[in-house]
């Protein structure tokens, strides 16, 4: 039999769609593009990667993730840029796939990648507040947090802001509360169900809230013109391509890795998965639409849905194309206030508070990296907040890998011997130095290096020059041993 899980996947794939939808419409509407081309990326994921090898099971499409960055590169470089940076996003995953850098990923430090998150999640929050009282929200990331208490006062005074952030508010606590219901009723994925609720309350009371715009599915796939390849020159856009990039892989590969957790089926070949992103943003670039990642929300739920080969995430993409195409007229009918909801609910889901709390309390360092990276987000933009949270990353390796122990032996006669080992870098010279300037002046001196793993050249200079003052006393020459 050629498909012998095909029930199952089948069951699967319809449960993957039904989450789907509602994220695919919303990430596109906060990213500032038609709700349609949501729709294409998520196609995309389905058809292009679904078939690709590299991870069975994980689904691709849409992310809250990169749901800022986009919204500022098509604030920033205009809608028809998009696709270009799409585009040479995936020729570059697909470059670093067949360099088999993929695993190199998995060296990130967690923290960062969890504080890129938090920094996205929270500046989400921010945006899609303003969303829901129906409001334009300012562009920083910065503005958007210090200006909410001033857009509440000005919503209170609104009766529309206060219906828009009603439907908002309830689409949010049905999302909350879905998960406390009984077992069969949550066959029904909480976000679906909270837009149905949300668009039979606006249908029945008619209140004055924004609806999803629609222009129909070709109408929103609009391929790069050449004459915006030429745009690749602006060192802003190499930024926001690197930071697509950078993002992408990264979450793609790290779903990847807690997907490979939740099933005891084949494990993700990494190369070869950066390689399917890789295809699917490129052909996803083509089309004009937005970029995508690996989606752990869609990946869960496929696997507790009892999926067992990629057939499952292949036919969910087939489900959007036939929804995109045979019902289109049906996304004019959801209140954007819904879907500033759903997108609040996901930013918060990025925010990983109990990491925090356990990380601090075990290792104080990676929690501040964490909480460095993401204020850092959300002071700065998304491409300058993760390379601080990299370059803090490195640094702490760097003091943690320098550990160096200097023991000293004083016999009360004779003289006193100083025993360094471990990694002596220039992190820890000013307290080699210290206890090596503490030791009495008036008698003989013997450094044995002999222990040391590594001795750096900053290192190495500052010992050198130590002994040949400390040499000029009376007691005669320091003794070094290597």
């Amino acid at each position: 039999m050629r498909f012998p899980h095909l029930r199952q996947d089948f069951a699967a794939s319809l449960v993957v769609f039904l989450v789907a939808l509602p994220l695919c419409v919303g990430v596109a509407v906060a990213s500032g593009v038609p709700a349609e081309v949501g729709l294409v990326t998520g196609i995309v994921g389905g058809l292009v990667v679904g078939m690709l090898p590299g991870s069975s099971l994980q689904v691709s499409g849409p992310a809250a993730g990169l749901t800022v960055l986009v919204f500022e590169a098509v604030q920033s470089y205009g809608l028809a840029m998009l696709g270009v940076l799409v585009l040479v996003t995936g020729l570059l995953q697909l470059a670093m796939g067949a360099l088999r850098l993929g695993r190199w990923f998995r060296a990130i430090s967690v923290s960062v990648v969890e504080g890129m998150l938090a920094g996205i999640g929270l500046v989400l929050i921010a945006g899609q507040l303003y969303s829901a009282a129906g409001m334009e929200a300012p562009a920083s990331g910065i503005d958007k947090i210090t200006g909410l208490p001033g857009a509440l006062v000005e919503a209170a005074g609104s009766g529309e802001a206060l219906w828009s952030l009603a439907i908002g508010a309830g689409t949010v606590a049905v999302m909350v509360l879905w998960n406390k219901l009984p077992a069969r009723w949550r066959a029904v994925p909480g976000a679906l169900a909270a837009v149905v609720l949300a668009t039979l309350v606006t249908l029945l009371l008619d209140p004055p809230v924004a609806k999803v715009e629609v222009q129909g599915l070709l109408g929103s796939i609009q391929p790069p013109g050449l004459d915006a390849f030429g745009e690749l020159a602006n060192p802003g856009v190499i930024g926001t391509v690197l930071a697509f990039t950078l993002i992408a892989s990264a979450e793609s590969l790290f779903s990847a890795a807690a997907v490979d957790r939740l099933h005891d089926g084949p494990r993700t070949e990494y190369d070869k998965e950066l390689m399917a992103q890789g295809a699917g943003n490129t052909v996803s670039g083509m089309l004009g639409a937005l970029p995508m990642t690996a989606v752990i929300v869609r990946s869960s739920a496929n696997v507790a849905a009892g999926a067992r080969t990629k057939a499952s995430r292949v036919l969910h993409g087939v489900w959007l194309l036939l929804f995109a195409a045979l019902l289109p007229s049906a996304l004019a009918l959801i209140p954007l206030p819904a879907l500033a909801g759903i997108l609040v609910h996901a930013g918060w889901k990025l925010i990983p508070l109990r990491s925090i709390a356990k990380l601090w309390r075990e290792h104080r360092g990676e929690a501040l990296i964490l909480v460095v990276t993401a204020v850092s987000i959300v002071a700065v933009n998304m491409f300058e907040g993760v390379l601080i949270g990299l370059a803090l990353s490195v640094v702490k390796t760097a003091w943690d890998a320098s550990h160096v122990r200097l023991d000293v032996t004083d016999e009360g006669t004779g003289p006193i011997t100083a025993h360094l080992s471990g990694n002596a870098t220039f992190l820890r010279l000013p307290k080699i130095l210290d206890s090596l300037e503490a030791l009495p002046q008036d008698r003989p001196v013997e450094l044995d290096l002999s222990g040391l793993h590594h001795l750096d050249h900053a290192c190495r200079t500052a010992l050198e020059n130590w002994a040949e003052r400390h040499s000029r006393s009376e007691v005669g020459p320091v003794k070094m041993t290597v």
